[in-house]
Formats: structure tokens, C-alpha cells, sequence
């Protein structure tokens, strides 16, 4: 269900998604509302589950993490025991910042961040093919990201 928001609720998840340490004084000003309001409504939007929860955006590079890819991987049959197996043992692994299950040709795709090749061989080779009910994975290494996630375009 989409939340009603009015061109205020935008204009503050707009800032909150560059700043989301901005305090809550700033973003008044910044959208033109008192600090009471202004928290009042970030409260509503707390709970009614349009903020999910406030993050800071790592570098991965500055933490030894050079290598990025996103890996496709069919698994072998689509019965809910093999999706459910698949699904837990890669929620465990560090390695893997995202997985959505996706239409067409490939059941996952995994974005995956580790150190460097021998880390992302050892995952690929090793441990994913190993995993429950996998029968193909093919990988793309990024080479260079020319745009990340900026946060939602949101309108207002």
C-alpha cells in the first residue's frame, strides 16, 4: 500500500536520503517547517514504514573490498524446499550485499563484494556451487561503476 504523502513528506525523505545524520532543527528549516512538526511528521513516516531505517554508505574499496560482481545463478528445480535452502544459505554469506529472485532466464542474481580474485574464486567455485539446488552461475565482474544508488527519485 503506498503512503499518501504531500510535496513536504518528499521534500524531507529527499534530504534524508543525502543526509540521514541531518538533525532534525536543519531539515525544519530546510523544508520550511518548525522542528516540532518537522519531527512529527518523521515520526509518521517511521512508522508507517516509509523510512525503513537510517544507514551510513560504506566505501568498500577503503575496506578491502576491490572486488564487485553480480552473479546469476539458475537453481535446479523451482520446489520450495530447493528456493528456501538456496535463500537461507545465502543470507548467511558476507559476501553477498544483495539477492533478488528475478524472471527469465536465471532464478537469482547476487551482487556480490569481496577483497579480490582469489577470495571471489573461492566464493564462486567453491561455495556457491555447493549450495543447495544450484545448477548454473555465471558472473560479471564490475569493472567501473558509473553510477551507484543515489537514493529514490522522488517527485515533488
Amino acid at each position: 500500500m503506498r503512503a499518501e504523502l504531500d510535496r513536504t513528506d518528499l521534500r524531507m525523505l529527499d534530504e534524508l536520503q543525502r543526509n540521514g545524520r541531518i538533525a532534525v532543527v536543519e531539515l525544519a528549516d530546510k523544508v520550511a517547517l518548525s522542528p516540532t512538526a518537522c519531527q512529527r511528521r518523521l515520526k509518521k513516516l517511521e512508522d508507517a514504514g516509509v523510512i525503513g531505517r537510517y544507514t551510513a554508505v560504506l566505501n568498500p574499496a577503503a575496506l578491502g573490498l576491490g572486488i564487485e560482481a553480480f552473479v546469476r545463478v539458475a537453481i535446479e528445480r523451482q520446489s520450495k524446499d530447493a528456493t528456501q535452502a538456496f535463500e537461507a544459505a545465502i543470507r548467511a554469506r558476507p559476501e553477498v550485499r544483495a539477492c533478488y529472485v528475478m524472471t527469465g532466464d536465471l532464478d537469482f542474481l547476487l551482487h556480490v563484494q569481496v577483497a579480490d580474485l582469489a577470495a571471489f574464486a573461492e566464493f564462486s567455485m567453491r561455495v556457491l556451487i555447493g549450495l543447495p539446488g544450484v545448477k548454473d552461475v555465471r558472473s560479471s565482474l564490475v569493472l567501473e561503476a558509473i553510477k551507484r544508488d543515489e537514493g529514490l527519485a522522488l517527485v515533488a
